[in-house]
This record gives C-alpha cells, structure tokens and sequence, in this order.
C-alpha cells in the first residue's frame, strides 16, 4: 500500500508522501546566482517545487569547503552546490535546468527542461554571471572572487556575522587582558575551545549525585530524563553523544535543558569522564523501573523521557533484548500523577507564582496527569519489538519499521535506521556531513580530532572567532496555535507559511507535527503527533500543527520552543 490508498488512515497517508523524501545535491543554476539563500529557497520551493536546505560554501582563503544550513546573508555564487530534499534525483534537476529567460512564466514545474540559453541566461545577470560558467572556470571564478568578497557571498570582515568559518587556533588560546579572563568565568559566556558547544569546569560525579529527597525538592521541569539499564561492566554506550547536541552553543545558556541520569552510578562513574565537562547534568542512583525514583525526578513534567540500555543482548532470544526498555515504557504509561504544580501555575495567574522552594516557577508545559502523554523515546535493539511498545496501535507484527505508529510518531527508534544512512551515504557522502551537522548541533573537524585523541572537551576563551561560531542554525519547533504564526493555522496553505517564515523571520520550514487525531479540539501537550516531511505546497493547515524550522540563532535570547 502506497500513499493514497483508500485502505490507509489519512494520517499514514501523509506520513508516507514524507518519507518518500530524500537528499540530494546538485549544482544550483546560473540564474540563482548573486541571489540571497532566502530568495533561493523561495524560488526552488515556489518555482520548482523542491525544498533547499543548504549550500556548499567555499571559504575565500581557501580552507575547507563547508556545508552552510539556511546560511543567513550569504549570496550564492557561480556552481555552488545546494542541498535538496526532493522525491526523486529527476526532480532535483529543475534546480540547475531553471532559466530565468526560458522558464519565468512556466506554471507546470515539470515543464522545466534543459533549454539551449542557459549560458545566455548565466550572462545577462547583472549582479555577478559575466560570462558563462564552466567547471573548468573554478579556480578563476573563486580568484575573482577575492577583489569582491561583500557582492559575491555577502560576507563581511565582521566575525560575528559569518557562522562558522576560519578556525584559527593561535588566537582562541590568546589570553593577554584581564576582560577575557573575567569572561571566562562568567557561567553563560563558557564554551569549549572551538566554540561550538558548552562547557563547564570538571565536576566530579559525586557533586551530581541526587538521591530520591533531593531530586524531589529539586522541582524539576522542562528537563530531559535518560533511563538507563547498566550493569557495572556493560559497554559503554558513550553518553557524551547523546548530551552534546543539547549543549551546542547556539543555545543560549538559560535555555540548555537540564539532564537527569537514572540508572546504576557505578556504571555512569565509568563513563563520567566524558561528562564532567558539560553543564546542567544530574544523577539518580536508581532504577528506570523504580516509580518511586521516576517521581523524585518528576518525569510527568520532562520535555522528554530516553529509555536507553547499556546491557549485552543475550543470544538466546532476540525478542527479549529489549525486555527492559519495554517494561520501563509500559511502566511509564502506566502511571497517574497528582498534577500539583502543573495546577499551581493555571490556578496562580501572577507572575510571580513561587515554587516550594521559594524559586520563581517557570513551567514549559502543563504536567502530564497520564504516563501515557509523557513524552518518550525508546531504543530498541530488534525492529520487531515495536510491536510491544503501543498497546493501543494496531500495526501488524510484520509491518516495517518506519510504517509502524510508535516510530512514525517519534517514540521508537531502532539500530537499524542507520542502516539507511549508510547506504545514503554510499551514494551521497556530502549527506552524512549534513545530517552529522544537524544531529551533533555542529561538530568540526578540529573538535572530532581533539575528542578522537581522547583529550576530552577543552574550555577555550571567547574570542570573536569563536564565539562566531555560536551563529548558525538550529531545528526549532513553531506553534501555529498561538504567536507569530498563528494565522497560517485558519485554513492557509503550506505555501503561505514557508514563504512567510522566510521573508518574515529567516526561518527555513522543513516539516509538519500533525496530531494523529486531527479531530482532537482539546490538545494535550503531548497527544500523539506524526512527522510530515516536506508537504506539498498547497497542504492545508491546521491550528494544532507545529512546524518543525532551521532558525537562526538569535544574539539577545530565543523565542522558539
């Protein structure tokens, strides 16, 4: 069964259309040149109905080639090569076949063939095509370049405003005036010596260590919760991998969720040194089946629940490999909560609503009174056990992983799905890069060599270059219930919002979190949602949607999600 079935629910059917979706790169035409990347991924959207996601840039003194994710104020330039998300590599050669001259009126985007002008077309732009682009030109063209660096690529000699470029590694260790020793300590202005993540004085576990009283008066919210099952000698699974990409420093320091471990200490002492490094992480010397220890740590009230498993699957039975995992999530959802705080803040309309403790309360989400709306994922070893996770889906034990409810809906996620990135790798290595660059929140090249050598996360002094690097984009998540872009959810199409994003805010939309019952006229924080991946462009939308976006990081203090 195929999208459009009749047999399908409607929310498979617009599940399917999105995963249909993959990457692809391609030479990006003559025509789009000298154009801001906004205007380029309007015009590939509305145009040629394909989602730009990013461009290969070429560093002006002639460094490394870097992928840029909706790079801000940065102008395409001759061959760059843009990164799509399309249905097909057919449908991504719309993108170097457009002529300004042969198809502006073209309604159809299928009609957009190669036509015999494109050289003509390259030469009549005015901004920066003067004479027909060859490959064989490359190293002329980026040479030019360097007379002109403003019209060409939009940069400027402002660090802050170029993202992550140069990595000049003498002058991040420059130490030479007190101002910047005095902004090292400062808690917010830490990062690590690249820039790209934030970073803390070791702190020893014991420091970490909550028991059950204190993580109760803690009045934890917001945070996210990692259940771990370990045995003292288990693998290490290597935790620093999960925690990282929540402390990039595109984040600012007040909004890094705080991190709670449960599970065996003995285990997470093996695996500390990774950690120690990294702010806001707490642990529970517990158990994730324990009740008693996922209250302590108010896991009604987390942005996010992990069930992870350290342990070695035993080779007896696959389908019990994951029997820990699924028992620590049936255990969850089979919870009820006395929702006291969640109450507190509806009931208390003043501003300044204090917590037991005496602290300001400040609440992301009204708690879950049911395990069931805790938000979680769980990792699994054998695609198979997905089945056991939902008690109340009705997928065939035979149903592929990627069409079953708990992982359409973000809540399973197994081994095997790297072993699409794999092979999408092996036909497209520049898509790992991307996708490495999006999970990890930005890890470099420098930073992979130091953490390959085992040196762990160096602290480094913000310089300029470094914290440049604080500007580049991050997935966020808009409500189209309330705010900005509230009005897109009274019946306007998915057109209306991409285009509106991007001219409005900077913000590239790439997805839909769509309720499964879209019926639903109450929504629960966390009611089950499916992920719609590149809708089409005239997709309907509904007030209860939220849209997944690459927003830029905002230098005074993020609004989104």
């Amino acid at each position: 069964m195929g999208p459009g079935s009749p047999d399908m629910a409607a929310w498979q059917n617009d599940y399917l259309k999105g995963t249909g979706c993959e990457m692809y790169t391609e030479t990006i035409s003559p025509t789009f040149t000298g154009m801001a990347f906004s205007q380029a991924a309007e015009t590939c959207f509305v145009k040629l109905k394909l989602l730009l996601l990013a461009i290969e840039i070429r560093p002006d003194d002639g460094s490394d080639r870097k992928i840029s994710i909706n790079p801000r104020g940065v102008k395409i330039s001759p061959n760059t090569v843009g990164f799509f998300i399309a249905q097909s590599a057919e449908e991504v050669k719309r993108a170097w076949f457009f002529c300004k001259a042969c198809h502006e009126d073209i309604k159809d985007e299928k009609q957009i063939k190669k036509c015999k002008c494109k050289a003509l077309a390259g030469s009549k732009k005015t901004s920066l095509a003067t004479m027909p682009i060859k490959p064989s030109a490359l190293k002329k063209t980026v040479s030019m370049k360097d007379g002109n660096t403003n019209a060409v690529n939009g940069r400027t000699t402002i660090a802050a405003t170029d993202g992550p470029k140069k990595e000049k590694t003498e002058s991040r260790l420059d130490a030479d005036s007190t101002p910047n020793d005095i902004d090292f300590k400062s808690t917010e202005m830490r990062y690590d010596s690249t820039g790209m993540f934030h970073w803390t004085q070791s702190t020893s576990i014991e420091d970490s260590i909550l028991d059950r009283n204190q993580a109760a008066m803690t009045v934890l919210n917001g945070h996210v919760v990692v259940c771990l099952f370990a045995d003292p000698d288990s693998p290490l699974i290597g935790l620093r991998n999960l925690v990282m990409p929540l402390r990039a420093s595109n984040f600012h320091y007040h909004e890094l969720k705080h991190v709670v471990i449960v599970g065996a200490v003995d285990y997470i002492r093996r695996e500390w040194k990774t950690l120690q490094n990294l702010p806001k992480i707490s642990v529970l010397n517990g158990s994730p089946l324990s009740r008693a220890d996922l209250r302590a740590v108010n896991v009604n009230l987390c942005d996010m629940c992990v069930i992870l498993s350290a342990k070695v699957p035993s080779n007896d039975d696959p389908t019990l490999a994951d029997k820990e995992a699924i028992l620590a999530s049936l255990n969850i959802k089979a919870m009820t909560f006395d929702d006291t705080i969640g109450v507190l803040n509806q009931s208390s309309n003043a501003p300044d609503a204090m917590s037991p403790l005496g602290s300001p309360i400040v609440l992301h989400r009204k708690g879950s009174v049911y395990g069931s709306n805790v938000p979680m994922i769980t990792e699994l070893v054998n695609d198979s056990n997905v089945q056991f996770l939902d008690q109340d889906d009705d997928d065939d034990p035979d149903t592929e992983l990627y069409l079953t409810q708990p992982f359409a809906c973000g809540t399973a996620f197994a081994v095997s799905v790297l072993d699409s990135l794999m092979s999408t790798t092996y036909f497209n290595q520049n898509a790992l890069t991307l996708i490495r660059s999006l999970i990890t929140g930005g890890a470099t090249p420098e930073l992979e060599i130091i953490l390959a050598e085992g040196a762990g996360l160096r602290g480094g002094y913000s310089t300029p270059d470094t914290l440049s690097h604080r500007d580049r984009c991050r997935v966020g998540q808009i409500s189209l219930s309330d705010g900005p872009l509230a009005t897109f959810g009274e019946g306007r199409k998915y057109q209306d919002l991409f285009v509106a994003s991007l001219r409005n805010y900077g913000m590239l939309c790439i997805g839909l979190y769509r309720l499964r019952d879209a019926a639903l006229t109450t929504v629960d924080a966390t009611s089950k949602r499916y992920v719609i991946t590149n809708p089409p462009f005239d997709f309907g939308l509904l007030p209860t949607d939220q849209v997944f976006v690459f927003i830029h990081w905002n230098k005074r203090q993020s609004t989104s999600q």
